[in-house]
């Protein structure tokens, strides 16, 4: 019988090497090297067994396979429905990251608990069973039904699941679980891949949905190895401030539907209720116009999303002026005051320019150029925009006005919020009025200058 082998695995990258050294020779990292000690593998377990099932692979034609829509049940949470394209698949695998107290056991315990028809088993690794029945009751939920099973080794939760054969399951958290086939403690990158390779395999072999929590770095990513959001469906995380009243949960990655779609939720005493409406809540109308106010129409997943653009621009009295932004990328910023000096004549270099979206929401789409140039120069000029006055488009490096995807889209959703007048791309402009809106389509810095 071959011995057990000694080897060395990067915390940060998982990288093994033979001998110890104080930085991993493939990522870099320093004190990331840890002692792994791998047992010879029995040829008989089917540890490395297909997802697809023990039968022989097969070549086949793509035209062959059946390619009709995935039967889809509704998790009876319309806002998480929206975030995984449309309800649960079966044989899916989803994978919710946050930050800690954002909500997650939550929501998973409310998801579970709204699917009575669905034989469902909650497995947490991180808590007792009375501290998830006092959840439950302090929800008001009724999970009287609910089965749970708190265990740490996957060979044992698959072996459980097996003889209970869940339709939905949730694992709580990756982080806490373990494989007797590796020597490591739980959580390391070794432990958190191979778990999460039991796991998904047994989906996919029974079609049992399946929900994995994970914990989350001090950078905001999802601890253990990259390669773990590779290997499920859908990869969700949960953003917002624990301690403040609105969750926003992102799709980063989706193989059933849409990426990058948005669903808010409201943290109250029973728990995360869905905000159909969240334009609503991250408009903050004023009495009067006030100065560095914009509101841009920006667009997160199918759902175009109304939210509030402010700035200030104060004097600097440092030597080299700040440019913060909060919601939004600083060096876009920095490029878009060079703009506004290069082709708009107007140098903001000894004043501080600060950039917030309100309530909290992150764009990351260039939509958002010509709202932060019009609440710059707003603020800059102390002269209030119009009231009903919303704006979006991306501002390029020669002055244009470039056009940005759904724009008419937008503006309709404008409409529906009471506002009269736009500044848009000229290339979004509709080729048919809107009623109620009046569109001001710009091609070059200069145009918005004018009428500003």
């Amino acid at each position: 019988m071959a011995k057990p082998k000694t080897q060395y695995q990067c915390t940060a990258c998982g990288a093994l090497t033979p001998k110890w050294s104080g930085q991993c020779p493939d990522c870099g990292a320093w004190n990331a090297m840890e002692t792994v000690i791998s047992a010879p593998a029995a040829p008989t377990t089917g540890r490395f067994a297909g997802y697809a099932g023990a039968a022989a692979p097969q070549v086949r034609r793509l035209g062959d396979v059946g390619g009709g829509e995935q039967a889809r049940t509704s998790t009876g949470i319309s806002e998480l429905d929206r975030v995984l394209g449309g309800g649960l698949v079966q044989g899916s695998v989803v994978l919710i990251g946050g930050d800690p107290g954002i909500g997650k056991s939550t929501l998973l315990l409310q998801t579970l608990a709204t699917l009575p028809e669905l034989h469902s088993l909650y497995v947490t690794g991180e808590e007792s069973p009375e501290q998830v029945s006092l959840r439950g009751r302090r929800l008001g939920l009724p999970c009287d039904d609910l089965r749970l099973l708190t265990e740490t080794c996957v060979e044992r939760i698959t072996a459980h699941a097996e003889r209970e054969r869940p339709q939905v399951m949730v694992v709580d958290s990756i982080q806490t679980i373990y494989s007797e086939q590796l020597q490591s403690a739980p959580g390391s990158v070794a432990q958190v891949r191979e778990s999460a390779a039991v796991l998904v395999r047994y989906a996919k072999q029974t079609g049992t949905a399946l929900f994995i929590v994970g914990h989350v770095t001090k950078e905001g990513q999802i601890a253990g190895p990259r390669v773990l959001e590779h290997m499920v469906d859908t990869v969700l995380y949960f953003e917002g401030d624990p301690g403040g009243r609105y969750r926003v949960l992102r799709a980063v990655k989706n193989r059933f539907g849409a990426v990058n779609e948005l669903g808010v939720f409201a943290m109250l005493e029973t728990g995360l209720k869905p905000v159909t409406n969240p334009s609503a809540i991250f408009l903050s109308r004023h009495e009067a116009p006030v100065s560095g106010s914009v509101i841009m129409v920006t667009r997160e997943g199918t759902r175009p999303l109304m939210v509030e653009v402010q700035a200030l621009v104060a004097e600097s009295h440092a030597p080299q002026p700040r440019r913060i932004t909060v919601g939004l990328e600083q060096n876009r910023l920095t490029m878009l005051l060079a703009v506004l000096h290069r082709h708009g004549g107007l140098a903001l270099y000894d004043q501080d320019v600060f950039v917030n979206v309100v309530g909290g929401v992150r764009v990351t789409e260039t939509a958002a150029d010509l709202p932060m140039l019009l609440a710059a120069l707003s603020s800059f000029r102390d002269r209030p925009l119009p009231h009903e006055l919303v704006s979006f488009g991306e501002v390029g490096l020669a002055g244009e006005i470039r056009p940005v995807p759904n724009g008419e889209e937008r503006l309709r959703e404008a409409v529906k919020h009471g506002f009269t007048r736009a500044i848009v791309p000229a290339g979004n402009a509709p080729r048919k009025p809107i009623d109620g809106m009046e569109v001001m389509a710009a091609k070059r810095l200069s145009d918005i200058l004018e009428w500003i």
